[in-house]
């Protein structure tokens, strides 16, 4: 199982449920330090967990992640997490300048497509993908242009992968997690947890744990059947 962006976060809870529910977990994080010590927490709690340092962005760095899980055998499973969410909000769009714009686009949209791409030829006779999209794209936040058009891409690539993987029993779908409590959402403005707090159907903040569970399930054999979805987990933020 390969998790990116598993150094902290929603990555970190999503590599310790697989490695707890019996995955080797191949912590993939662009921060060394954070890669590290997430895997050897794994570890010391009897998990199968490998760090590797992988920047998302960079066909070189995503080659060479490929290079090591291909040495593991056959893959089964990818969580594409990794993403850029700290300090990305508070610009309209017009004001989001193009160097912004593009460096959110190459991690959050192209890097789920550069991991998938590379690591597809891995998966056995059957495996799972899930993409971590977020609810911004289905609800239209605003002053967040450039991060909702790159988790919307997300949700697109998602529905194409799953009707091109299919036929592979490779079944893709996809998170759309709400304002979750994490490290990474620690600059997020008031305001913005303020807009969550008050349009939950379930009133409480969203935490990492919430969505885990789910993410098993899409991992799982008993999600064989399931593809090309998108599933907001936010408290009833959103509802289709």
């Amino acid at each position: 199982m390969v998790v990116t962006g598993a150094g902290r976060g929603l990555g970190f809870a999503m590599a310790r449920r697989a490695a707890d529910d019996g995955f080797r977990v191949v912590v993939a994080e662009v921060d060394p330090e954070r890669g590290e010590r997430a895997a050897q927490e794994l570890r010391a709690d009897g998990g199968d967990a490998h760090f590797v340092r992988c920047d998302v962005a960079d066909p070189l760095s995503v080659g060479e992640l490929a290079s090591f899980v291909g040495e593991m055998g056959p893959l089964y499973g990818l969580v594409n997490n990794a993403a850029l969410a700290n300090g990305v909000g508070g610009k309209e769009f017009q004001d989001i300048d193009v160097a912004a714009w593009d460096r959110l686009m190459a991690v959050n949209a192209r890097g789920p497509w550069l991991v998938a791409k590379a690591l597809h030829p891995l998966f056995g006779a059957a495996g799972r993908i899930v993409n971590i999209a977020s609810d911004a794209a289905l609800y239209g936040s605003p002053r967040l242009a450039h991060y909702i058009a790159s988790k919307g891409a997300v949700i697109a690539l998602t529905r194409a992968m799953a009707r091109e993987l299919g036929a592979r029993g490779i079944t893709v779908n996809a998170l759309a997690p709400g304002l979750t409590e994490c490290e990474a959402t620690a600059s997020v403005p008031a305001e913005r947890h303020d807009l969550y707090r008050a349009g939950r159907a379930v009133p409480r903040p969203q935490r990492p744990d919430d969505l885990v569970g789910l993410a098993a399930f899409l991992l799982s054999e008993e999600s064989r059947y399931l593809t090309g979805q998108v599933i907001a987990v936010n408290g009833g933020f959103t509802m289709n």
